[in-house]
């Protein structure tokens, strides 16, 4: 049976299924809005789970007060920015490039404590598309991460590699944009 978008199921996806994991890798990728809130409401279920979590945000940095960072905050989560904000506002694409490397250094560390069940690196597939870092070792350590420790990785266009460590891939699509009608984003909405 195919699974139809116009008729309810009427049998249970998953009554075959008696797997559990420990641990899974999530990525939300493309040009649509709502991965990183994606990854946030994952945050949030950790939290209510009494999981110890972090964030890495790979491209906002901490000037821009994000809502999410603010709750998150409120709410026990290790958050760290590591980026300048857009380049196109870069004033120094090296340093940002230097900024980014320091990043993916804290992300490998929090990942191979082990001390965090939940890791969210947001926007890290930016860094991997314009080879800021080397992306053999951000493969080799979400793959090789300590057993309990889940991974949500956001961003546009997820490297193949990445989509291969992942359990499950989400891409988020573009239908319409506030943005191509020119209204900039939105405190609360988009950030």
């Amino acid at each position: 049976m195919t699974e139809s978008t116009t008729q309810p199921i009427d049998e249970n996806p998953a009554q075959n299924h008696s797997k559990t994991a420990k641990s899974l890798v999530l990525v939300n990728t493309g040009d649509g809005k709502g991965k990183s809130s994606s990854a946030f409401g994952v945050m949030i279920r950790g939290v209510a789970r009494d999981w110890n979590v972090a964030v890495v945000q790979f491209i906002k940095s901490g000037e821009w007060n994000v809502g999410e960072e603010k709750v998150g905050r409120q709410l026990g989560v290790d958050w760290f920015n590591e980026g300048e904000g857009f380049t196109w506002n870069s004033e120094d694409i090296d340093h940002d490039k230097a900024l980014a490397a320091e990043g993916w250094q804290r992300a490998a560390d929090l990942i191979n404590a082990g001390e965090h069940q939940l890791i969210i690196l947001d926007e890290l597939t930016y860094l991997l598309n314009w080879e800021w870092i080397d992306a053999q070792p951000v493969y080799d350590t979400i793959r090789n991460r300590p057993e309990h420790v889940s991974i949500v990785v956001t961003g546009r266009d997820a490297p193949d590699e990445l989509i291969a460590v992942a359990d499950t891939v989400s891409e988020v699509r573009k239908v319409k944009h506030a943005f191509d009608e020119g209204i900039l984003a939105k405190k609360g909405i988009d950030y």
